[in-house]
């Protein structure tokens, strides 16, 4: 199936600024209006696959929550499996963890032992990057199941938190940044 690609701007008008959410000082970018429009949806998992071809990655994980929907609908499209990034405790088997900090307080990310072979083709993606550190662990998660994170892809960045600088050794992209 083939997605058209809406202008970006069409997708940046979608993004909702949430003030003061989950704390006080903080702006969320919310992409749940995109996701909400098809034709938007459509062309954000455009956009986020245009880089790669059918058949050049073998999965793609998305880091939960709104990564999920990105990576599942990205996944079919290049014929890749999904492997779900998740908070720890969420996943029922093996996993391996990783803690890391937000702009906001600090969480650890957990991956299935046997989530993808090593020398795997990765895409990872996400809704949003911010500091650095979700995707970082992430993409360390990955790389301990002997992984090769390919790219590293995000629907919104907010460039002023500088998130990109912790993952040097990745290629990253955005669709739009703030």
């Amino acid at each position: 199936m083939q997605l058209e690609k809406p202008p970006l701007a069409d997708l940046q008008q979608a993004i909702r600024n949430v003030p003061d959410f989950p704390r006080p000082g903080i702006q969320f970018k919310d992409v749940t209006p995109v996701l909400a429009d098809p034709r938007l949806f459509a062309g954000a998992v455009a956009w986020l696959m245009e880089p790669h071809a059918v058949g050049s990655i073998d999965a793609v994980a998305g880091i939960e929550a709104r990564g999920f929907l990105f990576a599942a609908a990205v996944a079919l499209q290049l014929g890749a499996g999904v492997v779900p990034v998740r908070k720890a405790g969420k996943l029922p088997w093996k996993t391996y963890e990783a803690s890391y900090d937000l702009e906001y307080g600090s969480n650890t990310l957990a991956v299935h032992t046997d989530a993808v072979a090593p020398g795997a083709r990765v895409l990872l993606i996400d809704d949003l990057l911010a500091t650095g550190g979700t995707a970082q662990a992430a993409a360390s998660l990955l790389g301990r199941l002997g992984a090769r994170v390919v790219e590293v892809a995000f629907v919104v960045e907010l460039a002023f938190l500088k998130g990109r600088d912790r993952l040097p050794e990745y290629p990253v992209r955005s669709l739009l940044t703030y």
